[in-house]
């Protein structure tokens, strides 16, 4: 507990004590004495007020505080006048009571919510206090923001990587559990990126900063969870409209219920506002408006934990009902890691030829691909050589042109050679048809020389995640990609994807999926990308969810959902989550409205008393919040 709520919980205790004290000498002293019963009320009022103030003091002053800046109907002002107008009826021990049980609801709610914030702002102790900086041979303490980029900072064992870089000296086991919640410490060494947030748990680390400290993974992060209480749900944004309704509503319904009666019945006016209090204390919608935000709150710490930022609420909701997940192929349901599987000469070359000519093509891009493409030339014991090299131009989707000082050569994909005319033969396509990965042709302005095959290899997880999803009800999943049909198709019936869209260019992707979100009119579609460039059609999705996103700006700007890790199943954890979140929303608002509409009732009737009217006001509310904090104590079960 703070020390807020333990204020508060003494308040408590020291209102009832005083409380069962007074009611006991007003029963059994104050009774019995001969005064004017006018007289026995003023002392009787004077007794009960100290503990009503002890504990309501602070309700009191919200009240009028809220009053004086326009906002009258609040619950603060609902026990204000239901316990005012108990001491007028002289039900003074109920008066004192509904406000002792009214601040342990409140005080209830306060654990609640601190301890679901704390699912999420323990991310916050992701940020650095300090960086290292080396100066004549001893290392100075410098706030994380004074680090420019290329400057070198030391991090020793047990400290926290302050700034995203690059590793220059020195090995270790970096602790990565607080951003993605992998228990496995990743051993890291020269030349590898880490992240900001991440802590050194072994040997001394000289990093390389990339970023400053406000372009950082651990910035990016703790600005998106401070800013995920402003993106509210429609749950969230309905039980607000309904309670600025709700509560002038039966305001004036609890007027009614102690005028109209009394005149229209001839009845005593005190017994029906005697009802009409009670009306106000059962009619206060703390269960509501404490429960549902707490349930979405809980929802995205429980997303935290296992490693998934969920930027608010409203994704969390839109995340159970949606029916479409669209995939982009690579680097999302594989491990963007090309290999050359196969290098093959179909004319008067030989099959060094061939990779030399695609290397020295490649050499100027920093595509997977053409990455793996030089790695594989530089397997055959040669270095690059770039004298011969002309000129190189790069055509999106397709493939380069390469002028070289023996002539011009065109590597790239089919859409590429169709669009040069250069012929292909039918058993050429015939045996390039067996082959499974990216196929890269490589041809001069008269013949195609030869191709090379490559392949993706797929994540271990995908196919589970694919199947959890089915399983979960999501109708369609979909996997876009730049490869050619044969290969497309191959991945997608190794994970079970059941519509696959090939051979897209860059700028097709978007245009896919704006199709496929026009065509789905009975649920929410999500895409799922890399981060590196789908950063339109995250953002274009109804959801979308960047894959192993960390260190890239894109996708934790863009993405609604940030995955920490790479592993594909957490979507359908996320997923789960949100159904679960919606579930206890639901079933706390039937709840709520049925308790208290049938309370109302008995209340009018003049069947239910004060001390039903409390249960049904914050009796409800700690079940409800009780029903919201098990999303904190969320389990997946596969």
């Amino acid at each position: 507990m703070n020390k807020k709520q333990k204020r508060t919980l003494k308040n408590i205790i020291v209102s009832i004590v005083l409380l069962v004290i007074i009611t006991i000498l007003y029963q059994l002293i104050l009774q019995d004495i001969d005064i004017p019963s006018y007289a026995k009320r003023i002392i009787a009022i004077g007794f009960y007020l100290i503990p009503y103030l002890i504990v309501g003091g602070k309700v009191l002053l919200k009240a009028g505080r809220n009053i004086l800046n326009g906002q009258v109907f609040d619950e603060n002002f609902l026990m204000t006048i239901a316990t005012i107008g108990a001491f007028v009826l002289g039900e003074y021990t109920e008066a004192v009571a509904v406000m002792i049980f009214y601040q342990v609801g409140e005080l209830f709610e306060n654990i609640a919510v601190n301890k679901s914030r704390t699912a999420i702002t323990s991310l916050v102790k992701l940020r650095p206090d300090y960086a290292n900086i080396e100066k004549d041979g001893e290392l100075e303490k410098v706030d994380p923001e004074d680090v420019s980029i290329d400057d070198v900072i030391v991090v020793l064992p047990g400290e926290k990587i302050p700034l995203d870089g690059v590793i220059v000296e020195g090995e270790s086991y970096v602790d990565t559990s607080a951003l993605t919640g992998e228990s496995v410490p990743r051993r890291v060494a020269a030349f590898d990126n880490v992240m900001s947030g991440c802590v050194n748990t072994q040997g001394v680390l000289h990093i390389r900063v990339t970023k400053v400290f406000g372009e950082s993974t651990v910035a990016k992060i703790l600005d998106m969870v401070e800013n995920a209480s402003t993106r509210k749900s429609r749950s969230e944004s309905f039980i607000t409209r309904f309670a600025k309704y709700y509560t002038p509503i039966v305001v004036i319904l609890a007027v009614i219920v102690a005028v109209l009666p009394p005149i229209i019945l001839s009845q005593s006016f005190s017994v029906w506002l005697g009802r009409a209090l009670i009306f106000l204390v059962i009619s206060c919608p703390c269960a509501l408006v404490i429960s549902v935000p707490l349930s979405f709150f809980g929802g995205i710490g429980a997303a935290s934990n296992h490693g998934i930022l969920v930027k608010g609420s409203n994704y969390l909701e839109a995340m159970a009902e949606a029916n479409t997940i669209v995939f982009d192929k690579t680097g999302t349901l594989t491990e963007g890691v090309f290999k050359v599987n196969e290098v093959v000469a179909v004319a008067d070359v030989n099959e060094a030829e061939i990779i030399e000519l695609a290397a020295m093509a490649e050499s100027y891009s920093n595509h997977p691909i053409a990455k793996s493409i030089i790695i594989a030339y530089e397997e055959y014991g040669k270095s690059l050589n770039k004298d011969n090299i002309i000129d190189v131009e790069e055509f999106a989707g397709k493939g380069i042109l390469l002028t070289h000082k023996e002539g011009k050569y065109y590597v790239g994909n089919q859409a590429l050679m169709n669009a040069y005319e250069i012929p292909m033969s039918e058993e050429l396509m015939a045996e390039v048809s067996k082959h499974f990965g990216t196929v890269c042709y490589v041809a001069d302005e008269k013949e195609c020389l030869g191709y090379i095959t490559i392949s993706d290899v797929i994540k271990m997880d995908s196919k589970l995640a694919i199947d959890r999803l089915h399983k979960q009800g999501v109708k369609n999943s979909v996997m876009l990609t730049g490869d050619r049909k044969e290969a497309a198709d191959k991945v997608a019936k190794e994970l079970s994807i059941k519509t696959v869209l090939s051979e897209l260019l860059p700028g097709d992707k978007l245009s896919a999926l704006e199709g496929i979100i026009k065509n789905n009119d009975s649920g929410k579609t999500v895409f799922v990308g890399d981060g590196i460039n789908d950063a339109p059609a995250l953002t274009r999705a109804d959801i979308g969810i960047a894959m192993g996103a960390l260190g890239q700006d894109a996708a934790i700007e863009a993405a609604d959902i940030v995955l920490m890790d790479d592993n594909p199943a957490k979507i359908a954890t996320v997923q789960t989550i949100g159904r679960q979140t919606l579930t206890i929303v639901r079933q706390n608002i039937i709840f709520a409205l049925g308790v208290k509409f049938l309370v109302m009732i008995l209340g009018v009737m003049g069947i239910a008393n004060m001390w039903l009217a409390v249960f049904a006001d914050v009796g409800v509310a700690v079940i409800a919040i009780l029903n919201a904090m098990r999303m904190l104590r969320f389990e997946e079960i596969v």
